[in-house]
């Protein structure tokens, strides 16, 4: 099959286009496409903010206001109140700008033509940074800086086996802002590769019967057709890990936030 020959000329292709390129600048001082779309995608959130904070009211009414305060709900209970617990009022602010941030980052993803900003490694490592800072400030604004570092180790466990956990309580919270930062960018990544490889053998398929209209052509297009239908099933999932990459940041975020002011292990 002739289509099946172009393929992996295509997929490298198609795999390029992911990389990050300047549009402004160079990488080392610019802005990539990513960036730009991460700038919009903080543009948009901000709109979207500022658009329901103007219409709601003490009865909401509309499909956009009723959408957003039921996810603004959804974070305040499930993940605010039901991981971080008493203290949720405080970091609630972070952990809902931190999920819509990375949803709408997600979505604009999706839109044909678009790039999601956090479908690169960098962007997902600025989040998971600044998620990293934002609970070691805390934990140590709880217990002190060196309260927070004893804390490390769980209460109770004799020495040397204390100074042994210790370390690997101390690597494990190092690893906690990589592990944030691939997990959201592999799946974001991953996703829409998979999606525009779908995409480029619906249109290796078809290619010959759009170029000269015969039966023989239009036999060789029939994958085209699976194809086509594989990739909107593979688009309706991908809304739904847009979704659920959002809420497991979030929540690991918050179990973070939780563990760093927590009396002892």
């Amino acid at each position: 099959m002739d289509a099946f020959s172009k393929l992996p000329e295509e997929i490298n292709h198609l795999v390029s286009e992911f990389s990050s390129m300047p549009v402004v600048g160079d990488l080392g001082a610019g802005l990539t496409q990513y960036s730009v779309w991460l700038l919009i995608a903080a543009i948009v959130f901000a709109a979207i903010i500022l658009t329901f904070a103007k219409r709601q009211a003490l009865v909401p009414k509309g499909v956009f206001v009723n959408g957003v305060e039921y996810l603004i709900e959804y974070v305040e209970n499930d993940v605010a109140k039901g991981v971080v617990g008493t203290e949720w009022r405080r970091h609630f602010p972070f952990l809902a700008t931190i999920f819509f941030f990375i949803l709408v980052n997600n979505f604009i993803g999706l839109i044909p033509g678009c790039k999601p900003g956090t479908g690169a490694i960098g962007c997902t490592a600025a989040l998971a940074l600044v998620t990293f800072l934002y609970f070691v400030y805390y934990g140590c604004k709880k217990h002190g800086v060196i309260g927070y570092i004893k804390s490390l180790a769980p209460a109770g466990v004799m020495f040397p086996m204390n100074v042994f956990v210790w370390v690997i309580e101390v690597f494990s919270l190092l690893l906690r802002p990589i592990t944030l930062a691939i997990r959201l960018f592999c799946n974001m990544f991953a996703g829409h590769i998979v999606m525009g490889s779908f995409s480029i053998m619906a249109t290796l398929f078809a290619e010959p019967l759009l170029e000269h209209f015969s039966a023989m052509n239009a036999l060789g297009a029939l994958p085209s057709v699976a194809w086509l239908a594989i990739l909107l099933i593979i688009y309706a999932v991908e809304l739904i890990v847009a979704f659920v990459q959002a809420y497991v940041f979030t929540v690991l975020a918050a179990v973070y936030i939780q563990i760093a002011e927590a009396e002892g292990h």
